[in-house]
């Protein structure tokens, strides 16, 4: 079956919750490997092959309907790629990189999608975007982790107005609640970005690296003008702080190496030294980027591990080829969080975090209430 889907491919048990033993398999062994451990977690229950969509974008969409009229909460866009699990994944409202004509097929799919499937009350649909085409993973007709970010964000309360929509009240009686808007997307003042909150330095030895099996343990809000400013306020929260000097290392996979050179530049741009594993610095140094060599663990000495240890890398950022992680991917991964350097696992992820550094040289800290924001007095978004 997954040779006639075509990899990668997603496999999973049945009725699992948060991802639980998700795993992307990339070709008929890791499958075959898959099938073998799958005993474990789904017993005499299916397992599910699905397509699984690379360098894809996953969208969150949360929706009120009344049966009639259908009000879209928010669209908000992941900043990890689809294959890291929506709760371990930040995301953004509203979208900062989604072409206006995708996120109005978005908003058509979803309002589409509430009459067909005739909700009352709440929905979240899930989405995937790639290369300018608009997929739909799953629909639920419930509420979702994401609805009282998006209330806080819109300052509309929307459990408040689901359960009123559930004992047959209509859109257009919230109207006080929604600033008169019964249909089409509510507007959000700034950026607002969710982060995941993690236990990784609680659990020495815990490998890092994101996947499709949620991890996180909880979430934050960050507030902005700004995508950058919204993305630093929530790592801030998160306690994973972001360094504003020193040294940044890379180390990517040779499909990632092309987005690798764009995150260093930026960094590289705002007064960051880089350190690169052999094929990433060699990558670096042909488009001109000045970066020191550092071995792998099984390489020689000094190698990252020992220059983590040492406090001389402030930064990892550290991506997998999709496979199984290697020993000495986990080691370095697993280094970082021992030694509490910020440690990024996605390409998406270090150019998010390179735009909240930039956000923190160029401007202040600022913080408002929600009530400052959803007031007359409310900073505007550029």
């Amino acid at each position: 079956m997954a040779q006639r889907i075509g990899y990668p491919v997603l496999v999973r048990p049945s009725y699992v919750l948060g991802g639980r033993a998700m795993v992307i398999a990339y070709d008929e062994e890791m499958v075959r490997h898959y099938m073998r451990e799958a005993v474990n977690f789904s017993h005499d229950r299916p397992v599910l092959v699905d397509r699984f969509l690379e360098d894809a974008t996953e969208v969150d969409v949360d929706a009120l309907s009344d049966g009639d009229e259908v009000l879209i909460a928010g669209v908000m866009e992941h900043i990890e790629e689809a294959g890291v699990h929506s709760g371990d994944s930040s995301c953004v409202l509203p979208a900062p990189s989604l072409p206006a004509v995708t996120v109005a097929t978005i908003e058509d799919y979803t309002v589409r999608l509430a009459k067909a499937l005739k909700v009352i009350g709440l929905m979240n649909v899930q989405y995937a975007v790639q290369n300018g085409v608009v997929y739909v993973l799953e629909v639920n007709p419930r509420a979702s982790r994401t609805v009282p970010y998006v209330s806080k964000a819109t300052g509309v309360p929307l459990p408040k107005i689901a359960v009123g929509l559930m004992w047959g009240r209509k859109l257009k009686d919230y109207a006080h609640l929604t600033g008169g808007i019964s249909s089409g997307t509510l507007p959000v003042p700034q950026y607002f970005v969710k982060s995941p909150v993690f236990p990784f330095n609680k659990f020495p030895g815990v490998d890092p690296a994101l996947g499709p099996e949620m991890r996180s343990t909880g979430e934050v809000m960050g507030v902005g003008v700004n995508f950058g400013e919204a993305f630093l306020k929530a790592q801030i929260s998160a306690g994973s702080p972001l360094p504003e000097k020193g040294t940044v290392f890379i180390s990517v996979n040779d499909r990632h190496k092309a987005a690798a050179v764009d995150v260093a530049r930026c960094f590289s741009a705002l007064g960051f030294k880089l350190v690169a594993t052999r094929g990433t610095a060699a990558a670096l140094r042909a488009a001109g980027l000045e970066s020191k060599m550092v071995f792998k663990v099984n390489e020689g000495r000094p190698n990252v591990v020992d220059l983590l240890k040492g406090g001389s890398i402030q930064l990892a950022i550290y991506t997998t080829a999709g496979q199984p992680a290697f020993l000495d991917e986990k080691v370095i991964r697993r280094a970082a969080v021992t030694y509490r350097v910020p440690c990024i696992t996605t390409l998406s992820g270090a150019k998010a975090a390179a735009d909240a550094v930039a956000a923190r040289l160029r401007d202040p800290v600022r913080v408002w209430s929600l009530q400052e924001i959803h007031g007359a007095a409310r900073p505007t978004a550029p």
